[in-house]
């Protein structure tokens, strides 16, 4: 149910309130749609759940959405928009301009947050953005030293008015499953700018889990703990020192001395520490069930590639616990291209981070959108964000909504070494593979015993890639795209781009510092 205003009012005419709402599940209810209610603390008390507790909440939302008569709105929940719907007991609820539809929160760092009108023809798109069926809603960017229940920010309909400044990656997402499905979407958008680690989106109990992903807690409670301004919440003894000099040369002098200073929790809220967005951004929507998460972040954490190959699946797992709604549809974007294209293969902590990316789709019901062809070589924000919208709508489509489509580019499966050359067979190549450009296939790369990689001829066979090189008589490895900004253009026949892979496991980058 997406929504825009709520009022209740009660056998007296004083108790009427107006209360905000967000996302909550009517899964038992309605199996194929989600809805949103949640009250305001001015809630009727006879709807309060007693308890503030985030289970409790859940409980009393469903006794709530219980009289919402499930059958019909099954039957016509197309019939249901702009509402209103009224909601019975000793109170009277009208819920105005309600939406029975699909709910996703879109979420990471500066990619997923990049707006509309800054994307490739991105004023354009945002003047033809009349769909009054899409919903959509920022959360306020906040930073918190634990788990919040609210958050800032309010639902609007999607018009040209509102579209430009949201996602541009969720809103072509959104916009998508609006036309593929044909039923009213609600999209969150929870996302930061500039240096956002995906330790910042995790909760405490998932970094404490392990003892590597611990660090990054230790390390900040020691900054904490030497910082200037002190522990947030409190003053540090230096700027305690420094005030009582001041008041000491203030009355020698005569004059009025300064007041006490007060904490300074500015320099924590301008920083994304360890859990600080998860407790700010995503802890708050976590009591209001959703269909799915679409996640664009990685360039954080380009340093850290092997701690990426399980700090991901370990957010995935987190944010589905904190849910608490079984293994929802996590998609993902993968690192893009940028900076100049290499002579000759090299190593690249980005191909890395693309690999660490890749690995997580060993996690049950989730989905990658490869990028690699649609970066910049100057710009680590690619203005192309239609394609990535359009591909992770792609992976919802199969991997939320079950539908028989081409949803991925084409995964490395395995090699086989045949008279010098090596086979490599592709998931995801029904159809046969192709190039965009009508050549051989380009950004591969060929080893042989001694580990130097030297760039490799290649040629499309069937669902298969053929590499050689007259320089490595015998291959033991292949490469491709594994470069910062490689010149990739295999694709498969339904147009979607191969992901970068390798097929040996020799010292990384990072492994080799």
């Amino acid at each position: 149910m997406i929504g825009n205003k709520v009022t209740a009012s009660g056998p007296d005419p004083r108790d009427t309130f107006e209360f905000r709402y967000k996302i909550v599940d009517l899964d038992d209810l309605i199996p194929s749609h989600l809805a949103n209610l949640a009250p305001h603390p001015n809630f009727p008390a006879d709807l309060q759940p007693r308890q503030r507790s985030r289970e409790a909440s859940r409980q009393q939302i469903r006794k709530i959405a219980s009289k919402l008569q499930p059958d019909a709105l099954i039957d016509d929940f197309k019939t249901l928009d702009r509402g209103p719907m009224i909601v019975e007991g000793q109170n009277r609820l009208t819920i105005d301009n309600v939406l029975i539809g699909e709910v996703w929160v879109c979420s990471g760092q500066s990619n997923m947050k990049f707006a509309l009108r800054r994307a490739e023809n991105g004023r354009d798109e945002a003047a033809a953005a009349d769909f009054p069926r899409i919903r959509l809603f920022t959360v306020e960017r906040a930073v918190a030293q634990q788990p919040q229940d609210d958050c800032q920010g309010r639902w609007v309909v999607c018009s040209p008015d509102s579209a430009g400044e949201f996602s541009a990656v969720g809103y072509f997402f959104g916009r998508q499953l609006h036309e593929q499905l044909d039923v009213p979407v609600g999209l969150i958008h929870a996302s930061s700018c500039c240096t956002a680690t995906i330790q910042t989106f995790m909760s405490r109990s998932a970094l404490a889990a392990d003892p590597e992903f611990a660090a990054v807690l230790e390390d900040m409670a020691e900054l904490v703990a030497t910082y200037e301004h002190g522990e947030p919440g409190s003053v540090s003894e230096a700027t305690l020192a420094r005030w009582r000099q001041a008041v000491a040369k203030a009355r020698a002098e005569g004059k009025q001395p300064p007041p006490k200073p007060e904490a300074n929790t500015d320099w924590y809220l301008g920083r994304n520490p360890p859990t600080g967005l998860f407790n700010g951004l995503i802890a708050p929507l976590t009591a209001f069930p959703i269909r799915g998460v679409i996640w664009y972040q990685g360039g954080s954490n380009v340093n850290e590639p092997t701690l990426y190959r399980r700090l991901l699946p370990a957010m995935i797992r987190d944010w589905r616990s904190q849910w608490g709604q079984g293994d929802f549809p996590f998609l993902f974007a993968q690192m893009a291209n940028f900076q100049r294209r290499p002579h000759a293969p090299y190593q690249s902590k980005r191909a890395e981070l693309r690999e660490a990316q890749l690995m997580a789709l060993s996690v049950p019901a989730t989905g990658m959108a490869v990028t690699i062809d649609i970066g910049h070589p100057k710009r680590v924000y690619p203005p192309n964000k239609l394609d990535v919208g359009r591909r992770l709508a792609l992976a919802a489509a199969k991997i939320a909504y079950g539908q028989d489509v081409a949803y991925s580019g084409p995964i490395y499966h395995s090699m086989n070494i045949e008279d010098g050359q090596v086979r490599i067979r592709f998931d995801h190549a029904a159809g046969g593979l192709t190039t965009a450009d009508g050549g051989p296939p380009s950004a591969f790369a060929i080893a042989g015993p001694d580990r130097r990689f030297v760039e490799a001829e290649a040629a499309i066979d069937g669902q298969t890639v053929l590499v050689r090189s007259a320089r490595v008589r015998e291959p033991v490895a292949v490469r491709y795209g594994w470069a910062d900004s490689p010149s990739c253009n295999l694709y498969n026949a339904a147009g979607l781009p191969a992901s970068p892979f390798r097929t040996d496991d020799w010292p990384r980058v990072e492994a080799d510092r």
